[in-house]
């Protein structure tokens, strides 16, 4: 079916628009006036049409901005004023409504509706229970790093500056991109979501200390984003592991230097 006025299909039900159906229909009055003719027979706001606006630049080029109205009719208000014309083009586009209503009602279209919405619903489930996920897996990981210590030297490393794994890299030369893919082969840490979480045979061993931190979003809203520092129990393990392949701090490097 060729498009003979642009129907609008992103609401629960199709509609018209206003200035569209008064130019198909080659009215000669302005559409505001148009309009306000039409509502006289008996057409309510929020129930047979919407208002809409938008500022616009006068005609006149003033800098001034004037407000645009438009509306979007459903479709037995469009059919109503198809009728009241009395003109051939008004029985063209009645008729081209009510074939598109019983195609808009059609078991197919009905269906066919019915699986985009359950799609739409699906992905939006799908969506939920990956951030339940992150959640789930930073919580647990908190929860393991709050249990009580059992040794004095951990109790004594616990009360130490927690630090982030730029400033670990950045004692080796390296970056935090490749200190994290380090651990991450080694089997050390996995990525869940946007953060960094140590593998279950290592979270109990005091090397981490996951926090949240409030920050403001491009929304305005305040929102709240995981992190995970080190703890120096956490730092000297990280040393260990780099030393085993060869890999030593830069003091050690200089000093090495300095003794030659």
């Amino acid at each position: 079916m060729n498009e003979l006025v642009r129907i609008n299909f992103d609401s629960e039900r199709p509609t018209v628009n206003g200035r569209d159906l008064c130019e198909t229909l080659q009215v000669k009055t302005p559409y505001t006036q148009w309009f306000e003719r039409m509502k006289e027979y008996g057409f309510s706001e929020n129930s047979d049409f919407v208002t809409v606006h938008k500022n616009v630049i006068r005609v006149d080029g003033t800098k001034m901005p004037q407000q645009h109205y438009n509306h979007q009719l459903t479709l037995d208000m469009a059919k109503e004023i198809c009728m009241i014309q009395r003109s051939a083009i008004g029985r063209k586009c009645r008729q081209y409504f009510l074939e598109l209503e019983k195609a808009w009602n059609s078991p197919e279209a009905i269906m066919a509706r019915a699986l985009q919405f359950a799609d739409s619903q699906l992905a939006l489930m799908r969506s939920k229970n990956t951030e339940l996920a992150d959640t789930v897996a930073i919580q647990n990981q908190q929860i393991t790093e709050m249990k009580p210590k059992v040794s004095y030297y951990d109790v004594v490393l616990n009360c130490k500056d927690l630090i982030t794994i730029s400033v670990i890299a950045k004692d080796f030369g390296k970056s935090a991109r490749w200190m994290n893919r380090y651990l991450h082969d080694k089997k050390i840490q996995f990525k869940q979501g946007e953060i960094w979480l140590l593998y279950q045979k290592y979270a109990e061993k005091g090397y981490t200390s996951t926090k949240t931190h409030n920050y403001a979003g491009s929304d305005g809203e305040q929102h709240i984003k995981p992190h995970t520092y080190w703890t120096q129990k956490g730092r000297l393990f990280i040393y260990d592991l780099l030393k085993v392949d060869g890999i030593i701090p830069l003091i050690e490097l200089e000093m090495e230097e300095v003794y030659e």
